[in-house]
């Protein structure tokens, strides 16, 4: 997620919500929080989607999302994060601590 070449040094903050419905106000405050975070500490606030939950994300909560965040006056960088189109890092990472020998099994059904 991190941009390794950005010049930014300020503290990031980062509101990511799933596209499998329409925001609600529990939503708008983490939302809102996490951008005045980062506006107070001279910071960058961050959208991520994570849109990883195939079957029940869909693309008009999707836009919804931006559009509920900009009528609540937030801005973010654009392109968006989407956690979809990161699916071969994530992959690589679980692989090189598979390497390592420092994955668990986890049985949880949820």
């Amino acid at each position: 997620m991190r941009d390794r070449q950005s010049p930014h040094h300020g503290p990031v903050t980062r509101f990511a919500p799933s596209p499998t419905g329409l925001l609600h106000l529990g939503h708008a405050y983490a939302a809102l929080v996490a951008a005045d975070a980062a506006d107070s500490s001279g910071g960058i606030f961050l959208l991520r989607i994570d849109d990883i939950d195939r079957a029940r994300s869909r693309a008009e909560f999707e836009t919804a999302i931006y559009e509920d965040l900009s009528w609540l006056g937030l801005e973010w960088p654009k392109p968006v994060y989407r956690q979809s189109d990161h699916l071969d890092t994530y992959q690589s990472a679980l692989a090189a601590l598979d390497g390592l020998g420092v994955l668990y099994p986890c049985f949880c059904t949820r």
